[in-house]
Order: C-alpha cells, then sequence, then structure tokens
C-alpha cells in the first residue's frame, strides 16, 4: 500500500491542501486530482518542456517533480496566468502573433516566457531564444513566438506579474 500524505501549496495564488501517494508527481495530481491540464504530457522524461509550470516563479519539469517538493511552495501554472477574465500580455501575444499552431507546447512556452520575463524585463532576442529553447515546439512556431515575448518585452512599463 503507498504511503499518502497531507501536502499544503499555494497554486495559482490559492492555498491548497490536498492528500497524495507519496510517490506522485506534479503533473499527475495537477491533471487528474485538480483537473488544471495546461501543463501537458509530453515525453514523460522532462527534455520535451510541455509539462513545464513555475515552482516559486522557476519553471520546472511537472513530470519529473514529486509532490512533496511542492509542499510550502508556490506553484503556477498556465491557468494562473489570466486574471479576472483578463488575458495576461503574453497571452495576448501569442493570440496577436499567431504563436501556436497544435498549441501542445503553448501553456509551457508561455510559462517559460513569464519566467524569463519576470527575471529580465528587457530581454535580448538571443535571450529570448535561450530560454525558450528548453520547450520543443514541433509546429515550427518558433518564429513567432519569439515575436510575441519580444512584442511583450518591448512595453517596458509591463511587468510579467
Amino acid at each position: 500500500m503507498d504511503a499518502k500524505s497531507s501536502i499544503t501549496f499555494t497554486l495559482n495564488g490559492k492555498q491548497t491542501t490536498l492528500e497524495a501517494d507519496d510517490d506522485r508527481t506534479l503533473l499527475w495530481v495537477l491533471r487528474t486530482d485538480l483537473e488544471l491540464t495546461g501543463a501537458r504530457y509530453g515525453c514523460g522524461e522532462g527534455p520535451c518542456g510541455a509539462c513545464t509550470v513555475l515552482l516559486d516563479e522557476r519553471p520546472v519539469r511537472a513530470c519529473r517533480t514529486p509532490l512533496w517538493q511542492v509542499a510550502g511552495k508556490s506553484v503556477m501554472t498556465v491557468e494562473g496566468l489570466a486574471q479576472d477574465g483578463k488575458l495576461h500580455p503574453l497571452q495576448q501575444a501569442f493570440i496577436d502573433h499567431g504563436a501556436f499552431q497544435c498549441g501542445y507546447c503553448t501553456s509551457a512556452m508561455l510559462l517559460t516566457a513569464w519566467a524569463l520575463l519576470a527575471e529580465n524585463p528587457k530581454p535580448s532576442r538571443p535571450q529570448i531564444v535561450a530560454a525558450m529553447d528548453h520547450v520543443l515546439c514541433r509546429c515550427g512556431a518558433h518564429q513567432r513566438i519569439l515575436a510575441a515575448v519580444e512584442a511583450v518585452a518591448a512595453q517596458a512599463s509591463r511587468r510579467p506579474s
């Protein structure tokens, strides 16, 4: 029988407590227990990045993050970007620039871009490329994704929060 633990963490700005098997990953808890399906299952090993979420504002692979590691921390999923029914500027920029095709990597790209802009509000194109390179996109939308992130970075008065 698997051991269960009570885990408390902040999820998209709200304190969350749940009982879960100790060996469960954050990805499966988000998707199955909490019905937040923005983080995708891709390779299950981490390299593709489709499962990216933010843990204390840093991108992590939810498929490789045991649930116990989020205790007392803050987790943000793509569902936490929009506030009060209003899209986050990154979400709007992705729409404006057509920065998605199939959409499978979009949530991971958005969160990766959010973390980049939180750390560096005015990144250079090579810095954007380096940050976004950690999430694979097989559709060929990379140039539009870069353009969308650059558009938000160009708005100096906007912070990614």
